[in-house]
């Protein structure tokens, strides 16, 4: 008897900025598209543009939503407009915060720092981002983390920092995420994605 399939690895472009990227993605087998709605990012997005990429997205595409530290009514009034599926918190916020709002939610894990998360505390979280950054920072910067530092979680979680088509295949195999997160390794410049680099990222996941 044949073992089980190992389950597909979801992808995700984050930092989108054109509905022309964000229909790349999608073509090339996107499960999901970021959009930021952080105002010290080089990717972020206003309300007028994310309404015009989560417009242009196909069915059954995941749009999420990226804020960190935001105010709980800049969040709802983000959430008036554009029509999100998931929020992604990347700041100092409590489980509290995260969930007042009615919508799945994944919570950014800084592992670029000496400290490890306390992992039980978010307990409530759909799902965990372990990303590069450090404390109170922003993911998107291209660099990777210890990969050794990730324990066995017994829960779904999202692999992010310094992913590209040369590496994520070798991280899906030995880590076994449940998704991988790219922004800067499929880009020519913040926020402009390149096409070709996308494609190639996809491919190097399903082919894993």
């Amino acid at each position: 008897m044949e073992p089980p399939a190992r389950p597909t690895t979801r992808i995700k472009i984050c930092g989108i900025t054109r509905a022309e990227d964000a229909l790349a993605a999608a073509a090339a087998g996107a499960d999901a598209v970021g959009l930021v709605f952080v105002d010290q990012s080089a990717r972020r997005v206003s309300l007028d543009r994310a309404l015009e990429i989560v417009r242009a997205l196909p069915p059954f595409v995941t749009r999420v939503g990226l804020f960190m530290n935001a105010a709980p009514a800049a969040v709802e009034q983000t959430l008036a407009r554009v029509p999100l599926d998931v929020l992604q918190f990347h700041g100092t916020e409590t489980v509290a915060d995260c969930s007042r709002f009615g919508r799945p939610w994944i919570k950014a894990l800084a592992m670029g720092q000496a400290d490890l998360p306390d992992w039980d505390e978010w307990a409530a979280a759909d799902a965990l981002l372990l990303d590069s950054h450090g404390s109170g920072k922003l993911g998107g910067s291209g660099e990777a983390f210890d990969w050794s530092k990730i324990p066995a979680l017994q829960r779904p979680w999202i692999l992010a920092g310094g992913l590209h088509p040369g590496n994520v295949a070798v991280a899906c195999r030995r880590l076994a995420p449940a998704a991988v997160d790219v922004s800067s390794g499929v880009e020519k410049s913040p926020g402009i994605k390149d096409h070709g680099l996308m494609q190639q990222f996809i491919e190097a996941v399903r082919h894993a």
